[in-house]
């Protein structure tokens, strides 16, 4: 009977996102604009957990470069940015097409390195971070005709991980599995396959541990053990928010694993390469980040943290 309950609990929810992504979508863009800051202001204030997280990560990644007041007004600037990127997620796929997608979409000079990288006779990984709208990121991919498979985590509501599943694959993209997907994922790399991934999510006691906004930071180990087994170009991006409907690609670096194949930790020196480069493309405007995650939630062993400060030339 819970079971039942559970899954009535779970329709209801999906109704209520619908319908108010029915009502974003009906409206002006502008007044569309104005529930997605209002929404945001609402969470802000609701959610105390989550506003508290931000608070703490800003501070320990900025230390005492933003009073408590500016710290509070960057919280709100977080959560306003992503009220805004959820209008525009919603807006965009009905306004982005091959024809039209230069008055949305900036790519400067970064098209001929992401052209490379995607195009380099050896799979790619493509690396990103919960910035921006990176929700974008894959569906411009499959604008421009490059065919894709981005590593994602199922939503536990099965009437939203559809929905929301059908819009992430609209342009071609594939999905796959975070777990029990790893002989796809192979296949793929050995097929020279194209494969995105968020890389800035704690990966609890037993990831890598690197810096990361000057503190050390549990990350995950699978890319870089992917991209050595397969000799994969790794490659980060973030698609970052200019204005109002208004995106530019940004390619950050490309990566080698034969470059730091013969260190003495090779796995570990791509991961803090990669993670730096990152840092750098957000570091550019820090209100589009997701600084709600508990990103440093874990934290190394000694061990772990002697290793860490050796490789660092901490003495």
């Amino acid at each position: 009977m819970a079971k039942k309950r559970h899954g009535i609990a779970d329709f209801a929810v999906y109704l209520a996102v619908r319908f108010i992504v029915l009502v974003l979508q009906s409206l002006p863009i502008s007044w569309a604009y104005a529930l997605g800051r209002s929404l945001a202001w609402l969470g802000y204030w609701l959610d105390r957990r989550h506003r508290e997280v931000a608070r703490q990560n800003l501070a320990a990644a900025f230390p005492g470069k933003f009073s408590p007041t500016e710290l509070d007004h960057l919280v709100q600037a977080v959560y306003q940015h992503f009220g805004e990127m959820l209008v525009e997620c919603l807006v965009l796929p009905r306004k982005l097409w091959p024809s039209t997608w230069r008055k949305f979409v900036a790519l400067d000079d970064c098209a001929g390195l992401m052209a490379r990288a995607l195009l380099d006779r050896r799979p790619c990984l493509l690396l990103t971070a919960h910035y921006g709208n990176w929700e974008l990121a894959n569906y411009v991919l499959g604008l421009f005709g490059f065919r894709s498979w981005a590593i994602a985590r199922p939503l536990d509501n099965p009437w939203l991980d559809r929905w929301v599943r059908r819009f992430r694959q609209r342009t071609g993209q594939k999905l796959l599995a975070k777990k029990g997907e790893l002989e796809r994922i192979t296949a793929l790399l050995q097929h020279r396959a194209t494969v995105a991934m968020l890389v800035d999510q704690d990966a609890g006691p037993r990831g890598l541990f690197v810096p990361f906004f000057g503190r050390l930071a549990s990350t995950h180990k699978s890319a870089a053990l992917l991209a050595f087994e397969h000799g994969a170009v790794v490659l980060t991006a973030v698609v970052r928010r200019l204005g109002p409907l208004r995106y530019r690609v940004e390619i950050g670096d490309i990566f080698y694993p034969e470059q730091y194949q013969n260190g003495p930790r090779p796995h570990w020196e791509l991961t803090r390469a990669f993670t730096a480069s990152l840092e750098k493309l957000i570091r550019a405007d820090i209100r589009q980040y997701f600084w709600l995650h508990r990103r440093w939630k874990h934290q190394p062993k000694r061990s772990a943290l002697a290793v860490a400060e050796k490789a660092l030339g901490v003495p």
